[in-house]
């Protein structure tokens, strides 16, 4: 399982990557990566529609042998990818928009933060926290 905080573009590098188990964390950063042209792709066929929506969940961006990648979106375009196993079958689509509303429930308390400078890397004890709580769930 792997969780990604991106930033908004034009940059879209990563603020935040967590990924268990860890010897497949190159290939969780590829699929990540290649995730995000999925995203836009998204973003832009929706078009005016997403203009009065405060959040945006993607749902399944796309599936591959091994995982299933799921996209969010929030109001200010910084975008939350998901990679899980696609051997867990017991994940729902309305449990997957609950994870990805905690983590940006979490994203805006670190936002929230007057020491934290916005685009900096996500060091901060109550997001690892959150998402190993999160990850131990769909493990």
């Amino acid at each position: 399982v792997s969780v990604s905080v991106i930033c908004s573009p034009p940059q879209n590098y990563p603020l935040y990557i967590r990924s268990v188990p860890t010897e497949n964390e190159l290939k969780f950063h590829y699929t990540v990566h290649t995730s995000l042209d999925v995203v836009d792709e998204k973003i832009s066929a929706m078009g005016k529609a997403l203009v009065d929506q405060r959040e945006l969940y993607l749902g399944l961006l796309y599936p591959t042998e091994d995982y299933k990648v799921y996209g969010y979106v929030t109001n200010s375009k910084v975008k939350f990818v998901m990679v899980v196993d696609s051997s867990n079958t017991a994940l729902r689509d309305n449990e997957i928009r609950s994870m990805f509303r905690k983590l940006h429930n979490s994203y805006t308390d670190i936002m929230c933060n007057p020491f934290y400078n916005p685009g900096d890397r996500i060091h901060s004890r109550a997001f690892d926290n959150m998402v190993n709580s999160m990850m131990m769930q769909v493990c």
